[in-house]
């Protein structure tokens, strides 16, 4: 098969020919239709994931089961599935409580094993983490669920539990704060977003926010708080930085409610957060990291009766040989969407 490989860390993507990956005994192989190009593939590539070399990158997928181990029971040869970018064991006692995304012993395509940016991928304990599509929903729709959808939307409705009026101010406005933008909206709530590039305020603003901010220097936090009289019940960092952690915190009113996505890798060290503020105005942080096959029918639901429309933040389409090009570079990307990658398409 034809695959998106790196041989040591930052080392340059190249796209070759590859033996296809092995078929678990519980788990299937699947044809790739569609995968999203992200930023948490580019911290893989940078070297702040434990993985072996070489490797093939990507998590976020959607495709046709081509094989089907010996263990599997619910799923065939021909169906059209996603899956969460973390598969518990489907054995754990988190895993059988339906939260899967803290399972100890997860897999991670693209990150413990070979991932998306293939033609054929393998996926492990199939019949806990695979997910049907609705024929209605299409793979790139269905691939840009998997990692910053899904991700946000749990992070929104499960973990900070948004209400009808609330505030919420969502710092970033790539793939992963569009997707909080619109779920927060989606969820009645008002949104901020915050973003230093003006393409991906515009984009916020056509997917629900009310507000937009330019990180331009300018004090965030004293402008939120002007904006929301107060604070923002609710902040998502979507992005992963020292600045933006402290943002989002800083812009929340007392006894507000503070959900981080964006990664924050130890490049220098642990990021320093105002825990002043968390105690003292009794502030909850709360940790979001990705969403359970478990929980995926309430997202669905919302997605069929058109009250969320992941599809319009699908911003291009790119084949393999582009997705190895811009991969090294993917940190400072100002693409104001999502990049979906079709493995059938030749550049």
């Amino acid at each position: 098969m034809r695959a998106v490989v790196f041989d040591a860390v930052r080392s340059v993507p190249e796209v070759r020919s590859v033996a296809e990956p092995e078929l678990p005994a519980d788990g299937v192989l699947v044809r790739v239709a569609a995968t999203g190009l992200c930023r948490s593939d580019w911290h893989a590539w940078a070297g702040h994931d434990d993985i072996a070399l070489p490797h093939v990158p990507g998590h976020e997928l959607a495709g046709t089961v081509s094989a089907v181990g010996a263990e599997v029971t619910r799923w065939n040869v021909g169906d059209r599935v996603t899956v969460p970018f973390v598969c518990g064991c489907g054995r754990c006692e988190w895993c059988r409580s339906g939260n899967a995304q803290v399972c100890p012993d997860q897999q991670q395509p693209g990150f413990t094993h070979w991932g998306s940016f293939a033609e054929v991928v393998a996926l492990h304990a199939a019949d806990v983490n695979l997910v049907g599509i609705p024929d209605e929903v299409d793979f790139a729709t269905a691939a840009s669920l998997g990692c910053r959808f899904a991700t946000a939307f749990r992070a929104v409705a499960g973990r900070a539990r948004v209400r009808e009026g609330e505030w919420v101010t969502v710092v970033g406005a790539g793939g992963v704060g569009l997707s909080a933008v619109m779920i927060a909206q989606a969820h009645g709530a008002r949104v901020i977003a915050v973003d230093r590039n003006p393409e991906a305020l515009a984009m916020a603003h056509e997917v629900g926010a009310e507000h937009t901010l330019l990180a331009d220097g300018r004090d965030i936090p004293a402008a939120v708080r002007a904006l929301t009289d107060g604070g923002s019940q609710v902040s998502v960092d979507a992005v992963g930085s020292e600045q933006t952690l402290a943002d989002a915190i800083l812009g929340l009113r007392l006894r507000g409610r503070h959900v981080q996505i964006g990664l924050l890798p130890p490049i220098d060290g642990h990021p320093c957060v105002p825990m002043d503020r968390v105690i003292g105005w009794e502030l909850d942080l709360l940790g979001s990291h990705g969403m359970a096959a478990a929980d995926y029918p309430a997202m669905m639901s919302m997605i069929a009766d058109g009250l969320l429309a992941p599809q319009r933040l699908i911003e291009r389409t790119i084949g393999l040989e582009e997705a190895a090009a811009l991969l090294p570079g993917f940190d400072r990307a100002t693409v104001a969407g999502m990049t979906i990658i079709d493995p059938q398409r030749v550049d």
